[in-house]
């Protein structure tokens, strides 16, 4: 093992002790660790631009070595028997080379472990088919979320499972459910050609690490409409939102077309943000879920998605509720501040009313 290498896996290895998401390096800096959302730095000597150059020189694949000299930036995984394995991305700031680290699990997590409610995301979990989407910004625990669907998928049902990532994030050894994981530039050469193959591979459930355009939102809803299930992440803070950036997919003369395909494929939103906790360190996922039943399906189809809102902040239905809700939960259990529940809400002045007694009527 090199030095610099040995200078690496010694920080990771202190980063992922610790508990940290994240290590972030920055040449003339020492580490940081990101620690339940907070950026922290190492006690270490500052890390030399060549030592980071180095590293990176050593580690990154060949297939990708070309983008590193081309584009100053290139994505990989970085694997020590000692530390673990890790999604990298390295990239120039002037003139200088910088890394961030996400420690990368070999064992997917399960609801309670990440403080999720079972009875809340199970019901669409078990969609036979269609599309189900988990939303939310960077580091808001999406990709942790749909690792532990298909964990309880793997240990309760039989079914063949490809994933399509880039890179891969969570590593699933089969129980009753059998994994392809592809990772992209490795396994396959691009994302493009996972997607136009995978649908002749027999699978049951497809994972597309993100839903980043139109051909790959094309695909998911053909894969729904062959009886499969599709499960992917999407930038975007609310129901409200995502919904927007699915009809932003199709041009304007086709929004009808869009209005019945979404409303056919679409099995519901998991959207996330992650709140300091109250006790103990860490954070809490708060969720909104909508889950796409009759009356969802027909106010997509008649373009009325304005009413989606009001539905999950009055619905009965403990399926499909909002953020305000959750956090109103959240906070009367004494996990979260209510300062904190007013600054991550999307809608604090409802909040407040809620938090005082006062409901919108169903």
């Amino acid at each position: 093992m090199t030095p610099h290498t040995e200078l690496f896996n010694d920080l990771l290895k202190l980063a992922v002790d610790s508990g940290a998401s994240d290590i972030v390096i920055k040449s003339g800096k020492p580490g940081y660790v990101r620690l339940s959302g907070r950026l922290k730095p190492v006690d270490m000597d500052p890390i030399a631009h060549d030592e980071a150059e180095e590293f990176v020189a050593e580690h990154v694949p060949k297939v990708f070595a070309q983008n590193w000299i081309d584009y100053g930036q290139v994505d990989f995984a970085y694997y020590s028997p000692e530390v673990g394995r890790f999604r990298v991305n390295a990239f120039h700031q002037r003139g200088t080379v910088s890394m961030v680290f996400r420690h990368i699990k070999s064992t997917a997590p399960n609801f309670e472990q990440l403080g999720l409610d079972p009875e809340a995301i199970l019901p669409l979990a078990k969609s036979k088919d269609g599309i189900l989407l988990i939303c939310g910004a960077t580091g808001s625990g999406k990709s942790s979320t749909m690792a532990a669907m298909l964990n309880w998928i793997n240990q309760n049902l039989d079914r063949h499972i490809i994933t399509l990532e880039d890179p891969i994030e969570f590593t699933f050894q089969d129980d009753k459910s059998v994994f392809q994981q592809r990772e992209i530039g490795l396994d396959v050469p691009n994302f493009e050609l996972a997607i136009k193959a995978v649908l002749r591979q027999n699978p049951d459930i497809i994972l597309i690490g993100e839903m980043r355009d139109r051909e790959t939102f094309e695909t998911a809803i053909s894969a729904a409409e062959t009886g499969h299930l599709v499960l992917s992440t999407m930038h975007a803070g609310t129901v409200a939102q995502a919904l927007t950036r699915l009809f932003e997919f199709f041009p304007p003369e086709q929004q009808l077309l869009a209005r019945r395909q979404i409303a056919s494929s679409l099995r519901g939103f998991v959207c996330q943000k992650l709140l300091p906790a109250l006790e103990g360190g860490g954070r809490v996922p708060a969720n909104e879920i909508l889950a796409a039943d009759t009356t969802v399906r027909n106010l997509i189809l008649e373009g009325h998605n304005e009413k989606i809102q009001g539905l999950l902040e009055s619905g009965a239905d403990t399926g499909t509720f909002s953020f305000n809700k959750d956090l109103y939960r959240l906070v009367k259990a004494g996990k979260i501040s209510k300062a904190d529940a007013l600054r991550f809400s999307p809608n604090p002045q409802a909040l407040e009313m809620n938090l005082k007694g006062i409901f919108l009527k169903s």
